[in-house]
């Protein structure tokens, strides 16, 4: 027991705020990474409806085109950095020692300051709106130039992200410190739960580039305020040499946010099919697989900048071979649920939506790794229906599941099962309706990141408009869910909460072999039930 740890034994846990400032709980930690995740997601969708307020209808409305650029700058940053990676890190500080047998984090004060730096980071990031000369406009990506029109922001810009870059890097290393050291005696590494394997492949991943992104950042500084030429033409730099030095970062980075999610849903389907996920070794060797290959893909980004064609097919070759170990994984998803005896609460219908919403993206993916192709989709709509395919019917749906898998873990309160299927049904119709008519749009030639538009794209703007406002409306279905849970409203949750599901009978289920393979599944096709005596 640390000096702390036994004044608190001694005098009890400090009142009101202190104890959450001091503590060093991993689940104290957790619930703090998550309630601070979904205040940003807040924030973050607001920002994307003054976009989509903005495109509404063609012609300026609402905002001058520098506030709108500032705002699809700043809702990336704030929904990756601070709604989807914080998220990941409070399930994975909240379970990991759990499902570890672990008695907390290795590193519990590193977790406690890699948790507070964040609020620093993002009330900068958040206080760049205010300043001369407006917040960042350059995109998320900051490419210079563009980049470098930044007023006062500059340097604040900067600051947050290597504070949000310090904060996962703690993280990353405490889950890895974690995992290789304080399993329980006879948890193998091959015997952990999904979750703790695609994150111990995160946290590497992270450690690796988000010292890039540091080091691109500072460059973008150095250039602005002294007089270093690393991306300026004029003095001997390039600009192309950042993207190259920003999506080395950047590829690894979409799959650090969609990784865990694959972890979270590779523990809910097998308990909703009833039976133990299907090829438990291959999950964790894609996993690694897709993990390796997102360090050598970064330049399908940059297929327009005019790479040497040698690069260009190396790079669409090492894209596309992405979809492999992917595939893997849809495939072992599907076989697991393959004559399970399925039951569909929320998780697993978030699940589901995950399984084939993910896949949609997937399919858009392959088609940006062409690189003939990828020539006309670059920078359109279509680029930005792909991502928004794998990150909110990806990632976000993912940390829906598992909210909704947990939450009765965590607060002994079983969710309104009614609200939560309420809830699915509607983010998943408006979540179609906003991002997949942004297909056709990109497939017509709008560009991205542009305040106004021709006529032409006017029908399809609108709906994707209609279907943003909608689905932010419907997350308060979920907050409502939530917050009444944690307050204790509905019913007490089981000692087993996800047991015998509603409906079925547990025991009289044939129970299910410990490893699936097709032919092992007892055939049911001829049964005949026993004649009653």
């Amino acid at each position: 027991m640390s000096h702390a740890e036994a004044h608190d034994h001694h005098h009890g846990p400090e009142p009101g705020f202190m104890r959450w400032l001091k503590t060093t709980n991993h689940k104290d930690l957790g619930a703090l990474y998550l309630m601070f995740s979904l205040a940003m997601f807040i924030v973050g969708g607001l920002m994307s409806l003054v976009i989509r307020a903005e495109l509404f209808t063609p012609g300026m409305q609402f905002v001058d085109p520098q506030f709108f650029n500032s705002m699809t700058t700043m809702h990336a940053l704030f929904m990756i950095f601070g709604g989807v990676m914080p998220a990941f890190t409070g399930l994975s500080n909240y379970l990991i020692p759990i499902q570890l047998g672990a008695p907390d984090m290795a590193l519990p004060r590193i977790n406690n300051m890699g948790f507070w730096i964040l609020p620093i980071a993002f009330g900068m990031l958040l206080s760049t709106l205010f300043m001369e000369g407006g917040a960042p406009a350059g995109g998320w990506t900051l490419y210079p130039p563009l980049s470098m029109q930044t007023g006062d922001a500059m340097p604040f810009l900067v600051f947050s992200i290597h504070l949000m870059g310090i904060s996962s890097i703690t993280g990353a290393i405490n889950v890895i410190v974690t995992i290789l050291n304080l399993r329980a005696p006879g948890m193998d590494l091959m015997k952990m739960p999904l979750f703790c394997w695609t994150w111990l492949i995160t946290a590497f991943l992270l450690i690796a580039v988000m010292p890039v992104l540091a080091g691109a950042v500072t460059m973008l500084l150095t250039d602005k305020y002294f007089g270093t030429t690393f991306f300026a033409a004029a003095g001997g730099g390039d600009p192309v040499m950042f993207q190259h030095i920003f999506w080395f970062f950047g590829h690894p980075e979409v799959y650090i946010m969609i990784l865990p999610a694959f972890g979270v849903v590779s523990q809910i389907i097998p308990t909703f099919a009833r039976k133990t996920l299907f090829g438990y070794s291959s999950m964790v060797y894609a996993t690694a697989a897709i993990a390796l290959a997102s360090v050598i893909v970064w330049a399908h980004h940059m297929f327009a900048v005019g790479l040497p064609v040698a690069a260009e097919l190396f790079f669409m070759f090492a894209a596309k071979m992405i979809s492999v170990p992917t595939g893997v994984k849809v495939f072992n998803w599907v076989a697991t649920m393959w004559r399970g005896s399925m039951t569909f609460e929320t998780p697993m219908l978030f699940s589901l939506g995950f399984v084939i919403l993910f896949t949609i993206g997937g399919f858009s993916g392959l088609m940006l790794a062409m690189t003939p192709v990828d020539f006309q989709y670059h920078d359109s709509y279509f680029v930005v229906a792909h991502f928004h395919y794998v990150l909110v019917p990806g990632a976000v749906f993912s940390l829906f599941a598992a909210v909704y898998y947990w939450l009765p873990k965590w607060t002994g309160t079983m969710y309104n099962e009614k609200l939560g299927k309420l809830h699915f049904w509607l983010s998943t119709i408006f979540i179609n309706v906003l991002f997949f008519p942004q297909h056709f749009l990109g497939l017509a030639g709008m560009p991205r990141r542009i305040p106004d538009y021709s006529l032409q794209f006017a029908e399809f703007n609108f709906m994707s408009s209609v279907g943003a406002f909608a689905f932010f409306i419907t997350q308060f279905i979920f907050l409502y869910n939530l917050i009444t849970t944690c307050r204790g409203k509905w019913e007490k949750a089981t000692d087993q909460v996800w047991e015998g599901a509603k409906g079925v009978e547990w025991e009289m289920l044939p129970s299910p072999l410990p490893y699936h393979t097709f032919e092992q599944q007892p055939d049911l096709s001829d049964y005949e039930p026993h004649p009653t005596h």
